[in-house]
């Protein structure tokens, strides 16, 4: 392909990969399109209503006052009917938003002519990278490890729903062991594997000497494009915030857990969820910072350039020859090229702002603040708000 434009959209972190092939070779993705919405139809209900059905004919779906039902470890619900789905549906904005961002690249001039064989071949390198089994086996190779040992020492708090039989497992637990979890498991490695193949992708790119523009009006020197990627994986954040913060939910309400003592592991988890989903952004730090101290230097001698010539002539009185810099319209008058060194100036050493920050730790928050709220009384703290509000 050596049009760089259409290497760069055709790019993708999802499609072709092994496990995008596997689910294409069963019928689960069809010859034209992704399947996306059927998918995550058939894995949900395929892990959710076998379970639901034998805990209702076992007796083990509500009875009363029973905190170990099935309908009470909201962990299993939110696995199969929230989390898994989730994990497929965000593979619609992967698709979206990532090869138009790589594109970008290209468009805005940040890649010139002298970079593009360089950057085609990091995007070449990249889909030959999503397409190598070999990270598909390391992922199979913990998926098995973590199942039989959940078989051999089963973790009974986690299945106690199931009524683990005195000889072994039941069919709530081996349905849970065998269907749901890897289910849930795959995906989940499956973005976690996207998000390091995404990462290795732009920290090459970062690695080129990018013409970036140091007063852009984005502050970043022209890469405000890619402030859109962490939007493909709060998904996926919301997917491991969702399952955990559901578990903690179950013990909340019927063990008696206090949630402040759960405050410290929360914290925990959205930072580390944010700076892994921030991380490849992060690549560009080192150049940002690098153009910066740069542009301080060069668009200071201009500012000062500029400024001398024009106090020597309307200050001092000098008869100043016809200069170009005085004359350029690019520049325009002293106030213009002024606002021109303020915005090099204030150029970030990040790609991120408050809106990027917002898409990563909101989707994070969002089920340990239900969590939280357990536990408040909800009414008068939302009354106590509004008053401070006005």
């Amino acid at each position: 392909m050596n049009n760089p434009h259409a290497l760069a959209e055709s790019f993708s972190i999802v499609r072709n990969d092994a496990l995008f092939r596997l689910q294409r070779a069963i019928g689960l993705i069809p010859e034209e399109g992704n399947g996306i919405l059927r998918r995550a139809i058939i894995y949900s209900l395929l892990c959710w209503v076998p379970l639901v059905i034998w805990a209702f004919f076992t007796g083990r779906l509500m009875p009363d006052d029973d905190p170990e039902s099935l309908a009470g470890h909201y962990g299993i619900h939110v696995r199969c009917l929230i989390a898994i789905p989730l994990l497929i549906i965000a593979e619609a904005g992967a698709q979206a938003i990532l090869p138009v961002c790589l594109a970008q690249f290209l468009r805005t001039g940040l890649i010139d002519e002298k970079l593009e064989p360089a950057f085609r071949a990091i995007i070449a390198d990249g889909i030959r990278l999503r397409d190598r089994i070999f990270p598909w086996v390391v992922i199979a190779g913990l998926i098995l490890t973590w199942t039989v040992s959940f078989a051999l020492a089963p973790n009974k708090e986690e299945v106690s729903w199931a009524g683990l039989e005195v000889n072994g497992h039941g069919f709530g637990s081996w349905w849970f062991l065998l269907v749901i979890r890897p289910i849930f498991n795959v995906l989940l490695l499956a973005w976690i594997w996207r998000l390091i193949l995404t990462s290795i992708v732009l920290f090459r790119i970062a690695m080129l000497p990018l013409n970036l523009v140091p007063a852009h009006p984005d502050g970043v020197g022209g890469l405000g494009f890619i402030q859109r990627i962490p939007i493909i994986f709060s998904p996926m954040a919301f997917a491991v915030s969702a399952v955990i913060a559901s578990s903690w939910a179950h013990n909340v309400i019927y063990h008696g857990l206090p949630v402040p003592s759960l405050y410290i592991q929360m914290g925990m988890l959205v930072a580390i969820l944010v700076f892994l989903i921030l991380m490849p952004l992060l690549s560009f730090s080192p150049l940002l910072a690098k153009t910066k101290k740069r542009a301080a230097r060069e668009y200071g001698a201009l500012l000062a350039g500029h400024g001398r010539l024009v106090h020597e002539r309307w200050i001092q009185g000098k008869e100043i020859e016809d200069t170009p810099i005085l004359d350029a319209p690019e520049l325009g008058p002293s106030a213009d090229i002024q606002t021109l060194y303020e915005a090099a100036n204030a150029m970030r050493p990040v790609v991120i702002n408050k809106v990027t920050l917002l898409m990563v730790v909101v989707p994070t928050a969002i089920p340990m603040l239900l969590v939280v709220a357990t536990q408040w009384p909800l009414r008068s703290t939302l009354g106590k708000l509004l008053m401070a509000l006005l």
